[in-house]
């Protein structure tokens, strides 16, 4: 498969993994950026976007969760300029939230997966996920699993009507139009929250992943257990995951859905990581980045995917599954000191600010497991080896002294 594109030879074990994916690993098209310095060193497409349509340069794409770190930046951005406090309670900006036992929640709750709202009991009704207001005033009516902040448990849809909804109340801007006006048209990304129509031929679809010989635990759950958290959030989701080809419709495109719903390609989640990995870059302050770093809600059985799991306030962080069956042995072989969200399938995009190190990996055909999947996880490796970075014994990288 043809591979176009630009890489610093620094990086060549990059157009390597890249290439190898293509011809060697399943992948049948993609998109990976690397950019160090503020200087993009990697700019590389390849393979089919759709049967007989080749990969483009501007081909663009659906990246799943990685939409939550898009979600938690534009929350980080109103926390660095004064407009919200991430430890206030959500009622100070939303009232209504405080229903059921909900009233000592936290804004930082809602962004470590710590609120206890990773679904709802409720049959939604079709559609949902694409009516703001109901999803808001459905999950500020709902009674929490646990004790907000007792627990974490991922919040893997509900995520973005949560911390969106606060975004709004504070802005007084939807979640995409905020993201759009403070993110991606001054940073000039091809990267949305609500696909504009005329943008829709770019997209390539979504290849769903061959059902795996074992189930990871979460799947294994729901399917076993219809009144379990697993099973409710993939079930109670007025059809966005439950109906085949939903989730790449004209309609799903268009939503402002803060969660899994963005779709742009590897140069655009480089270009939103870029900033931060360079201190901040106008988007939030030297003091903020170092909140939004470290890792805030960690355990070893995460509530709702079953297998450990780390979180700074909204971003995903390292975490070594490899000790696991190998249906749960995904996680995300980074640096410590690295942050970002990995989308279902396994596209990724995160920064490293001791690095000076902004990454976006996107493509079409998903994986099966929960992290990042192997083909985006052997172009992290090569990135970090071209640094110089060392992994500790095999698994989380770090840089030598």
């Amino acid at each position: 498969m043809t591979v176009q594109g630009a890489c610093d030879p620094r990086f060549a074990t990059v157009a390597e993994e890249f290439e190898r994916n293509l011809t060697e690993r399943g992948e049948v098209g993609a998109s990976v950026c690397v950019v160090v310095d503020g200087e993009t060193v990697v700019d590389l497409w390849g393979g089919d976007a759709a049967p007989g349509i080749p990969w483009l340069h501007d081909t663009i794409g659906h990246v799943w969760s990685c939409t939550k770190g898009a979600t938690a930046l534009c929350a980080h951005m109103l926390a660095s300029r004064g407009e919200l406090d991430l430890d206030a309670p959500v009622v100070r900006h939303w009232p209504e939230y405080g229903a059921r036992g909900k009233d000592g929640t936290l804004v930082r709750h809602l962004l470590t997966h710590q609120a206890g709202l990773p679904a709802l009991r409720e049959p939604l009704p079709s559609g949902a996920f694409y009516d703001w207001k109901l999803m808001a005033d459905r999950l500020a009516g709902e009674e929490p699993f646990w004790e907000p902040g007792t627990r974490h448990g991922y919040h893997a849809l509900t995520f973005g009507f949560l911390v969106g909804e606060v975004v709004r109340r504070v802005s007084g801007r939807s979640l995409g139009a905020f993201f759009r006006e403070e993110v991606a048209e001054p940073l000039g990304l091809d990267f949305w929250l609500g696909l504009p129509e005329e943008q829709e031929g770019r997209v390539a679809p979504t290849i769903l992943a061959e059902p795996p010989a074992r189930l990871p635990s979460f799947y294994a759950t729901a399917f076993a257990d219809p009144a379990s958290i697993p099973a409710l959030l993939l079930g109670n989701d007025g059809g966005y995951m439950t109906t085949p080809g939903e989730s790449d419709t004209r309609t799903a495109h268009a939503a402002e859905f803060g969660a899994v719903g963005a779709v742009t390609n590897a140069r655009g989640l480089a270009g939103m990581y870029r900033p931060l990995s360079l201190g901040g870059g106008g988007l939030v302050a030297e003091e903020q980045l170092a909140i939004m770093s470290p890792a805030q809600s960690a355990s070893s059985v995460d509530a709702v995917l079953l297998v450990p799991t780390r979180f700074s306030l909204g971003f995903m962080k390292a975490v070594d599954n490899r000790h696991l069956p190998a249906a749960d042995s995904e996680g995300a072989l980074l640096t410590e000191t690295a942050f970002g969200h990995a989308g279902m399938g396994g596209s990724v995009g995160f920064c490293d600010p001791p690095a000076r190190l902004a990454f976006g990996y996107t493509m079409n055909r998903q994986g099966t497991g929960l992290g990042i999947n192997p083909r985006g996880q052997a172009l992290v490796d090569a990135v970090y080896r071209s640094l110089g970075h060392r992994r500790a014994r095999g698994g989380l990288w770090y840089r030598p002294t």
